[in-house]
């Protein structure tokens, strides 16, 4: 299996993830250059590597399925990927490029465990269609910036699962 990191999706990767994450700041008053560098760098580096990489093995996972069964396989998948422990990761990379360190803790698991229970309806139709109805290279973009509407809602997420 070739490994994808292509400068389009680096591109896409730090400007969609840091607009959702500005906006998320924005509307929580807490704006920094720090955050707003460091999400960018994420979303160039950790998000564009990983994500196509992981759409594109789920292709390859699911080429045999047909039907009602190959939609609920890649639909679950999507999900098993931004399960809590991604948000959770999501989460440390905030405080970490917010400079707030003494918030790094546990409680970052608990928060993005209910994020993730609050919010799986939505994500498995935002996933269903971008794993059932979007073409492989769209997909990246497409999870992208829902990923970045989730990211406000992530931000938001330690005001309301605190």
């Amino acid at each position: 299996m070739a490994l994808h990191y292509k400068k389009q999706n680096i591109l896409k990767g730090a400007l969609i993830y840091s607009a959702g994450d500005t906006i998320a700041v924005l509307l929580l008053d807490e704006f920094s250059l720090t955050r707003l560098l460091g999400m960018m760098l994420v979303g160039a580096t950790f998000y564009a590597f990983e994500i196509p990489n992981y759409f594109d093995w789920i292709v390859k996972k699911t080429q045999f399925l047909n039907g009602i069964k190959a939609t609920l396989v890649k639909t679950g998948l999507a999900i098993a990927y931004f399960n809590p422990l991604w948000i959770a990761r999501h989460l440390l990379f905030i405080k970490l490029f917010s400079g707030q360190f003494e918030a790094i803790g546990w409680n970052l698991l608990e928060i993005a465990f209910w994020s993730f229970l609050a919010n799986i309806l939505i994500s498995f139709i935002a996933n269903y269609i971008i794993q059932n109805r979007f073409k492989l290279k769209w997909r990246f973009l497409g999870s992208a910036i829902f990923s970045a509407l989730m990211a406000i809602y992530y931000a938001l997420s330690e005001t309301l699962f605190s």
